[in-house]
């Protein structure tokens, strides 16, 4: 016996209005299909089974090898789509059914489903909507036993009263699924075949339908159009914003935080309005994160400091660092810890010791800089010939001038300081002082340019 998934992903998705297939929109900055096999994946499957069909080579492009596609050449409704799978099953197969545009079902969730299966009975989560104007009804007997389910277009004014509604996720015996589908018809009001007719077929069989539902709402909300889409943005969100604030985060404003990826933190970090958080994050105790910042796959020590309006991206920035405001650390930067990357910075695939400084206006690339060395505004490596990049080093307690230009592969070592201004083309000694700079001229009674009438 194994558990194996399929996923339905082959609608169009017209209400999106997009070249892009529905299950491909991005929710959170990733796919909604890619959501929903992250979280049956928790399960452990022996397999993952997507049914594709409109724009499926933009899905496969974009999932990769990592589950079985299948293709639905015709759509013909769900049960028509879940047929396409069924040579992948075994009778003993615990399947679930799960679909690519309703992407927050948790795992505890479907491992709830998974349980409800078994040769006797079938899975079935549902949920209760104040306004379920949309969704098939549940039907029930005076036992509360389910009888079977009928879709909203095809339900009487009586059954539209009810409030508990099908979400489409089921688990079911790979056998028991076989036999079911091979006897639905298209006898309906949308002439489709659809998946909810096996439950009917199975309780005439005298099979039990056992049904779950889900913590919150939310998670079996679907996406058909982008309105839906941004609020599930929101309300994914708000939860992990109510997830930081319980593990000692304290956000300036909930509402104005997005995280698009995974977001680690320490304790009583502070984190002010309109930042974004990508790929991985790790932000240690005391970090402090001012306004409108967006950090990408990065990690940051104890004690850090990040103003307002700043980009860090693939980089590590060590304990007790000062970055910003509106300074951009791009990938390959490690700040080793009491590091000062103040205002309109710009570093690039640079090493920076303990408490060395580039504090205004300067761009560092490709460049290793020791201990205690402060690099004035205005200075720049110039790190690219126009064909390879090369490296610039400066070694401890050096001293660059102001609106110096260092030309790689050049290095100033311990001690040493280049004055403002200048070009350095050449290794800079110990404790030497290196400048090029030409002859200040001055000349009496300079007459302006006028302006010719």
């Amino acid at each position: 016996m194994s558990t194996k998934i399929i996923v339905l992903a082959a609608g169009k998705g017209t209400r999106m209005k997009s070249a892009t297939p529905k299950v491909l929109h991005k929710l959170a900055g990733k796919s909604l299909l890619q959501h929903v096999l992250d979280n049956v994946a928790r399960l452990e499957p022996e397999g993952i089974y997507t049914v594709i069909g409109h724009g499926a080579e933009q899905v496969v492009a974009e999932i990769g090898d990592a589950v079985t596609f299948v293709t639905q050449t015709e759509q013909k409704g769900t049960g028509h789509a879940v047929q396409q799978a069924l040579d992948y099953l075994a009778p003993d197969d615990d399947v679930i059914i799960a679909y690519g545009d309703v992407p927050l079902t948790q795992p505890d969730t479907f491992s709830e489903l998974l349980s409800a299966c078994h040769a006797e009975s079938l899975g079935l989560l549902t949920v209760n909507l104040d306004d379920p104007t949309g969704y098939g009804r549940i039907l029930r007997d005076e036992q509360q036993r389910v009888t079977g389910i009928v879709e909203h277009k095809d339900a009487t004014d009586t059954e539209r009263t009810i409030q508990e509604v099908n979400t489409g996720m089921l688990s079911v015996k790979g056998g028991v699924l076989k036999d079911l589908l091979s006897r639905i018809n298209n006898d309906n009001a949308q002439g489709e075949y659809y998946l909810t007719d096996i439950f009917a077929l199975a309780v005439a069989e005298g099979m039990r339908i056992q049904t779950v539902q889900p913590d919150a709402t939310w998670e079996v909300a679907g996406v058909n159009s982008r309105i839906q889409l941004a609020e599930l943005e929101r309300v994914y969100q708000q939860t992990i914003a109510e997830q930081l604030m319980a593990n000692g985060v304290t956000l300036a404003d909930p509402q104005r935080l997005d995280v698009r990826g995974e977001l680690r933190t320490g304790q009583d970090v502070e984190i002010d309005v309109n930042c974004v958080f990508e790929g991985d994050v790790v932000l240690g105790d005391n970090v402090v994160i001012g306004p409108n910042c967006l950090v990408r796959n990065a990690k940051l020590a104890d004690g850090c400091v990040v103003h307002a309006n700043c980009v860090i991206e693939e980089a590590e920035i060590g304990a007790d660092s000062t970055v910003g405001p509106f300074a951009r650390i791009r990938p390959g930067t490690h700040l080793k810890g009491g590091a000062h990357i103040g205002n309109f910075v710009e570093i690039k695939n640079a090493t920076i010791d303990l408490g060395s400084k580039v504090n205004h206006l300067s761009y560092v690339g490709d460049c290793d800089i020791g201990q205690g060395t402060n690099v004035g505004a205005g200075t720049i490596t110039c790190n690219y010939d126009g064909a390879n990049k090369h490296r610039t080093v400066m070694g401890n307690n050096v001293f660059i001038g102001s609106n110096a230009a260092l030309v790689a592969p050049v290095t100033i070592n311990d001690g040493a300081t280049v004055g403002a201004g200048s070009v350095i083309t050449q290794d800079v000694a110990e404790q030497q002082l290196a400048f090029t700079r030409a002859p200040q001229t001055a000349i009496t009674d300079w007459q302006r340019p006028t302006k010719n009438k």
